[in-house]
């Protein structure tokens, strides 16, 4: 289980940084998809199933606006491919950088716990994803429904802004 979380985080690291050495905007946004799969997956591993859940449901829709507006302001016939000498040598030495630190990190700190903790107190029957699911529906409902409310007006702001010639994603009958 303890290997499984760390391949997921490490694939997270990994996409990470192809994403911040990419130079096309249709891969990043499949990376960002993949950052949040790998993120979810470690959250799942952890214990927190629902939660994990909800946030997968909330990356994928802000990733769909995402994906409309650097698709429609960056219409490539071919897009660059993350293949060049310059992304590969940037991409080799934020992951020396990264790794340079974490060894560093373990080298000097004499006691390193790599571990996975509990989030279950004793004296509560849940655990803390489900405490703040029954919060976030309960006395953060508001804020859960204005969220949600953003979100459905950007994706409309966003299809309008980049309709084009043609009447756009609203149109009236």
């Amino acid at each position: 289980m303890f290997y499984a979380l760390v391949l997921l985080l490490l694939g997270m690291l990994v996409v990470m940084i192809v994403l911040s050495t990419n130079p096309a905007p249709f891969y990043g946004v499949f990376n960002l998809v993949l950052v949040a799969l790998f993120c979810c997956g470690a959250s799942v591993l952890h214990g927190g199933t629902f939660l994990s859940l909800v946030l997968l449901m909330i990356y994928m829709g802000g990733m769909l606006v995402v994906f409309i507006y650097s698709s429609a302001l960056s219409a490539e016939k071919d897009p660059e491919a993350p293949a060049g000498w310059q992304v590969l040598l940037f991409f080799f030495g934020y992951l020396f950088f990264v790794f340079g630190i974490l060894y560093a990190n373990t080298v000097l700190d004499e006691e390193v716990w790599w571990g996975i903790s509990g989030e279950l107190d004793w004296d509560s029957i849940f655990r803390g994803d489900m405490e703040g699911v029954s919060l976030m529906y309960s006395s953060g409902g508001g804020v859960l429904l204005l969220g949600a409310w953003v979100l459905l007006l950007t994706l409309f702001v966003v299809l309008e802004l980049v309709r084009g010639l043609d009447r756009g994603s609203l149109r009236a009958v």
